[in-house]
């Protein structure tokens, strides 16, 4: 797999029943994280650790970067933050696939310098079950 560009990974958020393009987002992270769950015993091959398959809870993280460039993305992250709402996100994974569904907004930064624009940074948390379809 050839190495992909930065700005293809792309975050957006459902509105109005389609996804439309967060604006102005700089730098996106995408963090897949699955606990394990130990079933070690004294009966355990070599005492090495054994791990139960299947078993643990799924999450995903996702945060942004970047700059106020459309007002209607600003105003719909704002009103999710303040409202505390689970809204559906996607995720796109440039040649990898497309990550979907529900995420809670955890956290909202605003940064500005006195010669330069107004800049803001995003968390979300995974808030139930998502789904990956592979390109």
């Amino acid at each position: 797999m050839p190495v992909q560009k930065g700005r293809d990974l792309l975050l957006k958020l459902e509105t109005g029943g389609t996804f439309a393009t967060v604006a102005g987002l700089r730098s996106t992270r995408v963090a897949l994280n699955a606990q394990t769950v130990d079933i070690t015993t004294r009966e355990s091959a070599g005492r090495w650790r054994e791990l139960l398959s299947g078993a643990g809870i799924r999450s995903a993280a996702l945060s942004g970067a970047g700059l106020f460039t459309d007002a209607a993305a600003d105003a719909a992250i704002r009103a999710l933050f303040f409202d505390t709402e689970i809204a559906r996100w996607q995720v796109v994974l440039p040649d990898f696939g497309t990550l979907e569904g529900p995420f809670q907004l955890t956290a909202l930064e605003f940064s500005g310098e006195h010669d330069g624009a107004m800049a803001y940074d995003i968390s979300l948390a995974s808030a139930g079950a998502l789904a990956f379809t592979p390109e």
